[in-house]
């Protein structure tokens, strides 16, 4: 695989090729800040922790350790996905985003093991014994045991699921803890290139479909039949796996009100997206917050404590990242003549954590029974059909410079090359 294997003295990366069994993971820290201080909480403006504070072993232990579980989790979620490539651009890139989250597991191990003792030794052991979607050990969080069965559900997930990666990094990158705070802070240089994979990913699949529409003539992007008899995916399956990927991450940023992330922020151990950027007092002992709640039957914005919606507030910051992506698939879209839009889902449609977890609504919000959501669901979030119709679709293609013919080649390619550049050499 070709990939960045060290960097000058300038901080570029180099790139060359690395056998995979070679590629070997390193311990990477952003520079340390002299005089750095706690950017919130109570400790705000108090020298950073270059040890672990005893009085928030416990809670520090506990968020490293979630953070480590969806790091391998994601890469077993992944593992059969090389087989089905739908270009050697495509494999590159599915290998760089597996080496990279598997070093992250190994960023969080390290801090396990060098600031945690026998605990975080023990830790540690766990965060392999467990596997994602297994039945008597699976990992933490429900997103990370969904199977990733096709290529645009991995593009969804890097698109969706790594942002909230993204979110949850740069809350954790402003810890206290200053070893922490490092560690996350150059992770998120890599968290950047995975969030480009599913970006692109998903541009190239709209791209694609919307050339063979266009050169069969097919005016109406909802006519699935006709659409899939053209050996693409068809714009409502990608609503559809939008939908699913979308509010699975959702559900990762936990309940709504929660006094465990008001404790983190009190403790200065979690802070908010981009912290220091944020003009208040940074402590949010007097401030409110607007949730989203469902009172008499209707979905309202309540004000609560500002400390106890840290989650939603994450959250939203979330949701407004995720926008900017739709905007230029759907610009993909109006340039091709279609009238059709990709949209995000109402924050109650397809819930299992937080205030609309006991109730359905569809992706515009308006509540619903059970009978018609079970009537309508397969409209909203991908069939057993659907499955089916995309993996026929995962044919491998390794040719130089091929590609599916379900996926468009890339705009630019990586480290300045071609996207027909021979990115995989695969030996025979």
């Amino acid at each position: 695989m070709r990939t960045a294997y060290s960097v000058d003295p300038r901080g570029w990366a180099k790139f060359d090729y690395v056998k995979m069994p070679d590629y070997r993971w390193g311990i990477l820290l952003a520079p340390q800040e002299e005089n750095r201080v706690i950017p919130f909480g109570e400790h705000y403006g108090e020298p950073a922790w270059q040890e672990v504070p005893g009085e928030h072993r416990a809670m520090l232990r506990r968020l490293i350790v979630i953070q480590g579980d969806t790091e391998p989790a994601s890469v077993e979620q992944q593992r059969h996905l090389g087989k089905t490539a739908p270009s050697l651009y495509d494999l590159r890139n599915l290998f760089q985003v597996n080496v990279e989250e598997g070093r992250h597991l190994w960023a969080m191990v390290y801090l396990l093991q060098k600031y945690f003792g026998r605990d975080g030794r023990e830790e540690a052991d766990d965060l392999l014994r467990r596997r994602s979607g297994d039945a008597d050990s699976p990992r933490m969080l429900g997103a990370f045991n969904e199977a990733t069965p096709d290529w645009l559900s991995f593009f969804m997930f890097t698109y969706f699921t790594d942002r909230d990666g993204k979110m949850q990094l740069h809350s954790l990158a402003q810890s206290g803890f200053d070893p922490l705070s490092r560690t996350c802070r150059f992770m998120l240089t890599e968290e950047a290139h995975h969030m480009f994979v599913g970006e692109t990913g998903i541009s190239r699949v709209v791209q694609r479909t919307c050339e063979a529409m266009k050169a069969a003539g097919i005016g109406d992007p909802s006519d699935v039949t006709k659409v899939r008899a053209l050996g693409v995916v068809d714009l409502p399956t990608i609503q559809k796996k939008l939908n699913l990927h979308y509010t699975l991450s959702l559900d990762l940023f936990g309940s709504e009100v929660s006094t465990n992330a008001a404790n983190a922020f009190n403790a200065g151990i979690k802070g908010r997206f981009h912290e220091t950027q944020i003009k208040d007092d940074h402590r949010l002992q007097n401030s409110t917050y607007p949730v989203l709640k469902l009172v008499n039957g209707e979905i309202k914005r309540v004000d609560e404590p500002a400390l106890t919606t840290l989650n939603m507030r994450l959250r939203d910051d979330y949701t407004q990242d995720c926008i900017k992506g739709l905007l230029r698939w759907n610009k993909i879209i109006s340039t091709a003549g279609y009238d059709f839009k990709l949209t995000l889902p109402n924050v109650a449609f397809h819930r299992q954590i937080g205030e609309f977890k006991d109730i359905h609504a569809t992706p515009d919000g308006v509540l619903i029974d059970d009978a018609t959501w079970n009537k309508r669901k397969g409209e909203w979030l991908p069939s057993t059909d659907d499955g089916d119709f995309i993996a026929s679709l995962m044919i491998p293609v390794t040719g130089v410079g091929e590609f599916a013919s379900w996926i468009s080649p890339p705009k630019v390619g990586i480290d300045n090359k071609p996207g027909d550049f021979e990115y995989v050499k695969i030996e025979t």
